[in-house]
């Protein structure tokens, strides 16, 4: 095999352009990790601004790739810096940001930014975002979204060549990615992200439509066409989520995708909320998520996304339902 600094590396890839001054992380509202990073701290090293919200599946699909680099360039000249900006309204609460952190092994430093300031900093509009800045401070790369892991990594590679001023071993990291992380399967994906609060919310098919703002009694209708959700029981739609008043509420989505999943949560921490899944009027059994068992228990006991499906066989519509036994709140499906 060829010595690594033969091989195309560091130095041989392209050009890259320069899209402005990293800017700093004097709006954050508080730092995990880390105490507060200055510009005086980050001089002379490449750095890497990971923008997430830890219920985004996107982002966390993008996790172990971001972990892996940190881990294993930090000791070449890598910082990488997580800036938790929250897209619902418990992702403001520390303690939350906090704990999620702690469960996703998140140990490089973050940047609280529930105020924005760090997201109107970088004219920011996405969820997962990296920006990546040379030793000197200049951006040198961006990207939205999921996927292209192996350019941004080859980046990071090139700019601490450049920094260091010889090459980084070409070789790339490994990432399994397993339970929230493992990759979506785009090939059966045919369900988007819906939103159950009226602000976003599309295809809700409950029979009269959406009460704003006002208790009101939901109903199936029968049947779901693929994409329509539904409610049954008695349900408060707000701007961002429908929130449950009283047991026995449910939800219905039909899907086509391997995965399914659902930002909800009790309605306050010191509560638990049981539930139980079924697809197309059955227990999952083989295709329970991470957070129910075969018969579709489960409990809420965070504020999060929760995995409710699995789906290890073939893939095709089918009919996904959650009854609730105490009020709670439901913000979003997201699918994989």
């Amino acid at each position: 095999m060829a010595d690594s600094q033969e091989t195309p590396g560091a130095f041989a890839t392209a050009p890259l352009p320069a899209e402005g001054h990293l800017p700093g992380f004097e709006g954050a509202t508080g730092w995990l990790n880390s105490p507060p990073l200055t510009p005086g701290e980050l001089q002379g090293k490449v750095v890497l601004v990971d923008f997430w919200t830890y219920t985004c599946i996107n982002w966390l699909r993008t996790l172990g790739y971001v972990r892996a680099w940190s881990e294993k360039y930090r000791d070449q000249g890598l910082v990488v810096v997580g800036v938790h900006t929250p897209e619902f309204p418990f992702e403001r609460d520390v303690d939350n940001v906090r704990d999620a952190a702690k469960d996703m092994a998140v140990e490089y430093p973050v940047a609280l930014d529930s105020d924005y300031a760090i997201w109107r900093a970088f004219s920011n509009r996405y969820w997962p975002a990296v920006y990546i800045a040379d030793a000197q401070g200049q951006i040198r790369h961006h990207h939205f979204g999921e996927g292209d892991y192996e350019e941004c990594e080859r980046i990071i590679q090139q700019l601490l060549g450049e920094a260091g001023g010889r090459p980084v071993g070409d070789d790339l990291v490994s990432v399994a990615g397993e339970g929230f992380e493992a990759q979506a399967d785009w090939a059966n994906l045919e369900s988007p992200e819906t939103y159950l609060g009226y602000e976003q919310a599309q295809n809700f098919a409950s029979p009269g439509g959406a009460a704003l703002d006002e208790p009101r009694t939901y109903a199936m209708p029968d049947p779901l066409k693929l994409n329509q959700w539904a409610l049954s029981g008695d349900w408060t739609i707000e701007r961002g989520a429908s929130v449950l008043n009283r047991a026995d509420g449910r939800i219905a989505f039909r899907f086509h995708a391997r995965d399914v999943h659902l930002v909800m949560g009790p309605r306050s921490r010191s509560e638990s909320v049981p539930f139980r899944v079924l697809v197309d009027g059955e227990p999952p059994g083989a295709a329970h998520g991470l957070d129910v068992d075969e018969q579709g228990r489960g409990t809420l006991v965070q504020q999060r996304l929760y995995q409710l499906i699995r789906e290890p066989r073939s893939i095709t519509d089918r009919t996904f339902e959650i009854t609730f036994l105490a009020p709670c709140e439901a913000y979003a499906f997201t699918f994989g």
